[in-house]
């Protein structure tokens, strides 16, 4: 998966960081946006979003990945927030079980803002600091089975599975979008000449559609 430029893209795919403070939501959209990572622990002010332009297939596909902006420390987080996501990463600190307990809280909170359809992967936060866990894999990934979640365990600091993460929700988002244009280029085969304002099907597309599954 590699970068496009910035102007030059087929969709964009607005994907949202939810979990609790301090869990390193920020530190995973910095690494992968930016290749940063930050020691400083302050919690994030103000509504942040970054972009990067990947390819899959022969598609550029513009990830507009939103951060909590530090509200959830005090449940503020609004529906605005969750309004248009494709995906989502539901991000925990593996060596603070009190991060993980809340997650189907965090999981409830979503489906009620957002569409039924969204991807969701569950992120066990902090790989590197493994002789810390407070919550073991095992239990993380039978929760993430038991809801039909994506899961993996991360390092923003080491960079582990960080571009996994995020390229295996945005290649999940593609597959439902393609299956759904497939599914309505069929249902609308016989109005040929009444393709969807910004979804115009053909080779050199490169008109940015942002995607509601």
């Amino acid at each position: 998966m590699g970068n496009g430029t910035e102007e030059d893209y087929n969709f964009v795919f607005k994907v949202v960081l939810i979990g609790e403070s301090g869990v390193g939501k920020t530190n995973l959209l910095s690494r992968f946006t930016r290749n940063e990572f930050s020691h400083d622990s302050r919690t994030t002010i103000g509504v942040e979003f970054s972009t990067r332009t990947v390819m899959l297939g022969t598609a550029a596909v513009k990830a507009q990945i939103w951060d909590t902006a530090g509200l959830e420390r005090y449940r503020a987080i609004t529906s605005a927030y969750y309004r248009g996501a494709v995906g989502a990463l539901l991000v925990f600190d593996l060596t603070k079980h009190q991060t993980y307990a809340v997650v189907e809280r965090w999981l409830k909170e979503l489906y009620d803002h957002a569409e039924a359809t969204i991807v969701v992967m569950l992120v066990g936060n902090k790989s590197d600091l493994s002789q810390a866990r407070e919550v073991p894999s095992e239990e993380a990934r039978m929760f993430a089975e038991n809801n039909g979640l994506l899961f993996l365990e991360t390092s923003a600091l080491d960079s582990t599975n960080v571009e996994l993460a995020f390229e295996t929700v945005l290649k999940e988002i593609f597959a439902k979008v393609s299956k759904q244009r497939q599914n309505s280029i069929r249902t609308n085969a016989i109005t040929l000449g009444s393709a969807q304002a910004g979804q115009e099907p053909g080779p050199g597309e490169k008109r940015a559609c942002c995607i509601s599954l």
